[in-house]
């Protein structure tokens, strides 16, 4: 059918990939080979629209898709799957639905549909076939299956504009949209804190022993562990680490290639430029240059004229130094000059595509090998951390393999290794160990190990291996008064301290119905403090408040009026509307399209949204759709972490 695409357009692959990309938006299930056929037995099966059916492997490059776009938290996968399996069926409930309701387009239609998306595809009409069906061919694709999916595409553009059809926005719902946009209003608000309470907050022991009766059943021990623990020092082993001689002349032959210093001189110079001057200029710049070579070679002090002269930022404040330089680090120009003239010798000016340079070379050093003694220092280092790092490995594996054969060896091992050994009794994970302190991951491994198992070495805290042999587990158990104190103290000093700030709500709306609603009157009486928000909008928040949704009633309520005891964030509020700002509606004129725009996108998202949920309820009681439950739960246990 597609004799219309004849170009041989060098974009034709980016055209393709972006028309893959728009289809997709839509309709990525059916860019699939294969799609609409079973790819295996009913376990493949997620779900099957009139005769066609959504296989596993669909959904999962759906998935892989997204997760490669990151569209999703990873760690949220499991609730997300489902929701792309909901779209993939009303998408093809969609396309069952347009069938079913005789929608057609022909070839013609189709090729239109893609010219009008893509004209630069046709450029006189001409299309290169064989690079269109190499580019299909590398998505797993034939030119039938893709233009069949355009096709789709088509009935389905059809069939929504048929749902949306006859949707207007009312000049009302324009004005009270561009009303609700761009009123704003101002609060004045008294706040009680139940982080300012605690400290009022007092507990008697009779309260503090009623309030763990009652919530007894909510506190229970960690569970505890005690075990044998042999920890493995770096400080011990280095002790009695030595490093020979005879070790480090090795080490350095083995790396002498780190020691060798390629030839470099050490140099200054004076720069005067030439980017983006005339020919002119550039011969003044010149005798510039000639004149102070003059001044040096009659005695000049290069230091004083490279900071008068030099237009070099990086080294003229500093009289011209450049310090130490290697080949390969300047341009051509000035490294030949500052290899090959001698020490303390003056060059004719230099031009280089900066300007003119005067350079001279104050030192030089021949390519050389650091000798043995200037390294050793380094060596002795390198070679004590390395090995004792090996050393303390060594020690680890000869540790933990003896315990898991005999646990009994484990004295000598401590006398034989010099090995720390602990007997750590009831210890739980945020008890801190001797010698290692808190250690989540010593915990971890004590959890994955059974009762006179051996846990693998573990890195801990200080530069230290461990091992441990589990003797017991403690397990959870409904905990005593004096075990969890501390937590109970804290929790009923939160709860009452929440209690106070409600009452305190409660107690500033009474006075402020005596009062005649007088705020000030009531902050006084309180010793409160009253804040005023600066002004804000529906969609917006209220500074020291939180989201305008809480304050829903001020843009409804006159000036004056009383909002509250209104509890947000476990803080409590009274708010007294303060002032209001009508829209101005001289400016909606302007806004208008914009809003009809707006307007129109909400009520087709919710319209569409509305029909492709009803279509799918209706179509799941008729039978046309169905979906294999067993079959997405283990699609969705395949990507538990």
């Amino acid at each position: 059918m597609f004799d219309l695409f004849r170009s041989r357009d060098k974009m034709v692959r980016y055209v393709l990939t972006g028309l893959l990309a728009i289809v997709a938006l839509s309709m990525v299930s059916y860019l699939v080979p294969g799609s609409g056929t079973p790819s295996g037995g009913n376990d493949d099966v997620i779900a099957k629209i009139g005769d066609e059916v959504l296989t596993m492997r669909e959904v999962q490059m759906n998935v892989q898709a997204a997760m490669r776009s990151k569209q999703f938290p990873i760690e949220m996968i499991q609730n997300y799957i489902p929701e792309y399996i909901n779209q993939m069926i009303s998408e093809r409930a969609m396309a069952y639905q347009a069938q079913h309701m005789g929608f057609e387009a022909n070839d013609a239609d189709t090729a239109s549909a893609i010219k009008s998306m893509l004209p630069n595809l046709f450029p006189g009409g001409q299309f290169n076939a064989a690079t269109y069906e190499a580019f299909l061919r590398q998505q797993n694709l034939t030119v039938p299956e893709f233009e069949a999916n355009v096709h789709k595409q088509l009935l389905l553009t059809r069939l929504r504009n048929i749902i949306l059809e006859g949707m207007i926005v009312t000049n009302d719902e324009i004005e009270k949209e561009y009303r609700r946009r761009n009123e704003k209003v101002k609060v004045d608000y008294i706040a009680f804190s139940p982080d300012k309470m605690r400290s009022k907050v007092t507990i008697s022991d009779a309260e503090l022993k009623d309030y763990f009766a009652k919530h007894r059943p909510e506190y229970t021990t960690e569970e505890k562990r005690s075990f044998d623990l042999y920890v493995v020092s770096e400080q011990k082993v280095a002790e009695s680490f030595t490093v020979t001689e005879a070790d480090l002349r090795t080490m350095y032959a083995a790396n002498q290639d780190r020691y060798r210093l390629p030839e470099r001189v050490q140099v200054r110079h004076i720069l005067l430029t030439t980017t983006g001057k005339s020919a002119d200029d550039v011969k003044k710049i010149e005798a510039k240059a000639n004149d102070l070579l003059k001044q040096l070679k009659a005695g000049g002090n290069f230091g004083e004229l490279a900071k008068k002269n030099s237009e070099d930022p990086g080294s003229g404040s500093k009289g011209g130094e450049l310090g130490w330089v290697v080949r390969g680090q300047m341009v051509k120009n000035f490294e030949e000059a500052s290899f090959t003239q001698k020490v303390n010798e003056l060059t004719t000016p230099v031009k280089t595509e900066y300007g003119y340079h005067i350079v001279q070379v104050t030192a030089k050093e021949p390519a050389h090998l650091k000798p043995f003694e200037e390294v050793k220092a380094e060596l002795v280092t390198e070679r004590q951390k390395q090995g004792v790092f090996d050393r303390m490995q060594q020690i680890a594996d000869q540790v933990h393999n003896t315990l898991q054969k005999s646990p009994a060896q484990g004295e000598e091992l401590v006398r034989k290794l010099n090995v720390s050994l602990y007997h750590v009794d009831k210890a739980g994970s945020n008890d801190p160990i001797q010698e290692v302190g808190v250690s989540k991951d010593l915990f971890d491994s004590l959890a994955s190990v059974q009762k006179g198992g051996v846990t693998p070495t573990i890195a801990v805290p200080g530069n230290k291996i461990a091992i441990a042999i589990l003797r017991e587990i403690i397990p959870v158990r409904p905990a005593e008064l004096n075990e969890v104190e501390g937590r109970v103290r804290d929790r009923l000093s939160a709860d009452k301290a929440r209690q106070m700030a409600a009452d305190k709500g409660r107690e500033a709306g009474e006075k402020l119905k005596t009062a005649g609603g007088d705020f000030k009157k009531l902050a006084k009486d309180l010793g409160a403090e009253i804040k005023t928000t600066p002004d804000f909008g529906p969609d917006g928040a209220a500074e020291g408040i939180g989201s305008s949704s809480y304050l829903a009633d001020a843009f409804t309520k006159p000036v004056d009026t009383i909002l509250g005891p209104l509890t947000i964030s476990e803080q409590v509020f009274v708010v007294r509307v303060a002032a209001k700002t009508e829209a101005d509606m001289s400016q909606l004129p302007a806004k208008r399209e914009e809003l009809v725009t707006q307007l129109k996108s909400k009520k087709s998202r919710e319209r569409q949204e509305l029909f492709e949920d009803g279509l799918v309820t209706e179509l799941i009681k008729q039978g046309k759709i169905k979906k294999n439950d067993a079959a997405i739960k283990r699609l969705v246990a395949n990507y538990r972490g």
